[in-house]
């Protein structure tokens, strides 16, 4: 076969800390990288290869079927009828050996040229062996050059590359370029000494005390400059948790318990770190200042940034490996938590030695630990985190409870439970609980005998649960999340709710008064199941806290369809996000939502409105920022200068039949991502693109940088 004909595989080769990771990423998220390969597959290999977890992460692109009972030949072959039949992109982010190479290699079609792999690694031989004949050259991440690292040191405290040539800090330059050439040329030390330097400038900005505060970064990076790069880095980061205050070394040490290039939800991050008890309260509420120590390690770059929403908050974060083995160290040294791993068969640690530990983490073979009858008198937190679900026999249950009688945190979600594993409502100091129970009925009454539980997460397939459990007895609840719609007692009593923040999905029939009048401030509130209940009543004045609303019509196809949205006064007076899913609405009634002037963002989910027009021009939505539109039917859509004032980012997803983008939208907008639509809705896309920059030209010095994505489907027919 001719080499063009060949599938073409990239190598980006460099040592830790390069940013091998990083550039990957900036060519995945490319929007011309989005737009021309529809499918985009991101695999994080590891030192420890396991090709099942590859294989399967593949196949989750592909279906949402499980896989996990295929043989691994059967497996391995199903990679190969996906990958053979679409035009792809698949990311292969840090192989470690050939011969991890020689396996993924197996399953790759060797003549789909129009698709590309890139590899990442710390080894040449790899990039040498992926090679395809003469086509493409590994390409080898060098050192930054002295000037490279000063301009991003400069562009991390000061956010440019001019800021320390302004007349106030101009007395930096020497010592700030001395700084720069101690890093080695090495991106990732760069950043994390500027985390600490970002730290001391956010303090003071008085020039005389800034060059102090560097003189000593200065001083401290220079004892470790004699060390070889990976020493480097490792010190640098040493230097960056001794700056730390004391409330946020926890926090970082904590990176350590999930696995490596492990995507972690914000929101499930800082109710971890309430319930382990590291985030102390101050003005505001606990998860304020959680999500405020979350901000500030990744000012200070020692976590990394993975997702954004489109009101620029933190989604996902993820932690660098380097990183990550620091805090791993620090935090087993101080017995903040173990790892437990099966190697050859043998348990590391014994599992003799839990009882020494107060937080244990599991990747590996949890039926064979229990089966042991481990017992962890001092074990505060079990933390379970697999690539793969793992299913765990009736018959294994009562283990956690009865190894870990003092735990707080119970995290297992990937673990799957085939029941409610009842001897969990005898761990009376939990705090933090999340389960995947495949298909249940009944959250069990002794429940609510878990009076320090903070957070309750249930994943489930069940679309109603009834709860027997008493939320008016379990006085410090904050946040109860499950899928299924939540089936309350209107008969229960209690003094309790008032803590309670989040609570998501109620089935429309318990939104009660009594609900509204105990769980009085409610931050966010999810309600799923016939909406037309909900609608004819609806009253949610008295939720003054409440922020986000989520309502999902999950009723059969050929219902009734709701004839209208609630009065516009009966939204919570501060409501600044809703979502609506499955509604089938007139557009007509998008002007009820216009009169809710606190709306800033806007979600509207699978037909949550219908018809071929949408007339916006007598419409003000005066304070929505993000519009976001997935699975609709609209052709026409017509808006006025006045309708959007404020709009900042617009989503359009499979609205195949949506002919023209209006210009109008523009004057605010910074974002737009379209995926799925017609060819001339992207070439009005286009043209709003094509305004802002002749905006931008015109007025460089605000600087406002249009961004407009094209995801995969844009620019044919309606179907």
């Amino acid at each position: 076969m001719d080499e063009k004909e060949k599938l073409d595989v990239i190598s980006i080769i460099g040592m830790p800390g390069l940013g091998k990771t990083t550039l990957a990423w900036k060519i995945f998220e490319n929007e011309q990288i989005c737009f021309e390969f529809p499918i985009r597959i991101w695999v994080y290999v590891s030192q420890r290869f396991n090709s099942r977890d590859v294989f399967l992460n593949i196949l989750r692109k592909f279906t949402s079927n499980d896989m996990s009972g295929l043989s691994d030949e059967e497996l391995a072959q199903s990679v190969r009828v996906c990958l053979s039949k679409e035009k792809f992109l698949l990311v292969m982010d840090d192989v470690w050996s050939p011969e991890d190479w020689q396996v993924i290699k197996t399953v790759l079609p060797s003549s789909n040229k129009l698709s590309k792999v890139m590899i990442t690694s710390r080894l040449k031989t790899v990039g040498e062996r992926a090679k395809v004949g003469h086509f493409t050259e590994p390409h080898n991440l060098r050192f930054f050059k002295l000037e490279e690292s000063w301009e991003l040191l400069q562009l991390e405290v000061f956010g440019n590359e001019e800021g320390c040539y302004t007349d106030q800090y101009r007395e930096l330059v020497d010592i700030g370029m001395k700084i720069a050439a101690q890093c080695h040329g090495v991106p990732l030390t760069v950043v994390v000494v500027g985390g600490i330097l970002v730290d001391l400038f956010v303090k003071t900005h008085v020039s005389h005390l800034l060059k102090k505060f560097w003189d000593d970064v200065s001083d401290n990076v220079s004892k470790f400059a004699q060390n070889n790069e990976e020493k480097r880095i490792s010190e640098a980061v040493e230097l960056s948790y001794k700056t730390l205050p004391d409330h946020l070394r926890e926090c970082f040490l904590y990176m350590a318990v999930f696995p490596e290039e492990h995507v972690i939800p914000a929101w499930m991050l800082t109710r971890m770190w309430i319930a382990e008890g590291f985030v102390l309260p101050k003005q505001g509420s606990l998860e304020e200042a959680a999500e405020q120590n979350l901000s500030d390690l990744v000012g200070r770059n020692l976590l990394m940034l993975d997702h954004k929403n489109l009101m620029g908050e933190i989604k996902t974060c993820r932690v660098h490996d380097m990183i990550r083995e620091f805090c791993k160290n620090i935090a087993v040294e101080q017995k903040l938590f173990q790892e437990i791993r099966k190697n050859k068969g043998v348990f590391e640690p014994p599992v003799s030695e839990v009882q020494k530990f107060h937080r244990l983490c599991f990747h590996s073979d949890l039926p064979t630990f229990f089966s042991k009858k481990p017992k962890g008198p001092h074990v505060r937190s079990f933390l379970c985190f697999y690539k793969e679900p793992v299913n765990l026999e009736d018959k294994y249950l009562p283990s956690i409870p009865d190894a870990f009688e003092l735990l707080r945190v119970l995290e297992s979600i990937s673990i799957r439970f085939r029941q409610f594993p009842a001897k969990v409502t005898k761990l009376i100091h939990l705090r933090y609980v999340t389960l995947y129970i495949e298909e249940f009925s009944i959250l069990p009454e002794p429940l609510s005998q878990l009076w320090n539980l903070q957070t309750l997460i249930v994943e489930t397939k069940s679309r109603s649960i009834t709860m027997k459990a008493n939320i008016w007895k379990m006085y410090r609840l904050r946040h109860l999340k499950l899928k299924a719609a939540i089936v309350l007692d209107p008969k229960w009593n209690g003094e309790g709710g008032e803590n309670l923040q989040t609570l998501s999905r109620l089935a429309p029939e318990s939104y009660t008064a009594k609900v509204s009048e105990r769980a009085c401030n409610l931050i966010e509130l999810g309600i799923r199941g016939k909406l037309a209940t909900l609608f004819s009543d609806m009253s949610m004045e008295n939720l003054g806290f409440l922020e986000k609303l989520k309502l999902m019509n999950d009723v059969p196809t050929d219902s009734e369809p709701l004839p209208r949205l609630p009065q516009s006064s009966s939204f919570p007076p501060n409501l600044k996000r809703l979502t609506l899913s499955k509604t089938f609405l007139d557009w007509k009634h998008m002007s009820t939502l216009a009169e809710i002037q606190s709306l800033e963002v806007l979600k509207l989910k699978e037909n949550a409105f219908t018809g071929t027009s949408w007339n916006a021009a007598a419409s003000v939505f005066e304070n929505l920022l993000v519009l976001v539109i997935i699975d609709a039917d609209i052709v026409l859509w017509v808006v006025s200068t006045d309708s959007f004032p404020r709009l900042s980012s617009v989503v359009l997803k499979n609205c195949d039949k949506l002919e023209h983008i209006p210009v109008e939208l523009g004057q605010k907008l910074k974002f737009m991502e379209i995926e799925r639509i017609h060819r001339s809705a992207v070439e009005s896309a286009k043209r709003i693109e094509e305004v802002k920059r002749e905006e931008e030209e015109r007025r460089p010095k605000e600087r406002v940088q249009f961004k407009l994505q094209i995801g995969p489907g844009c620019g044919r027919g309606p179907n």
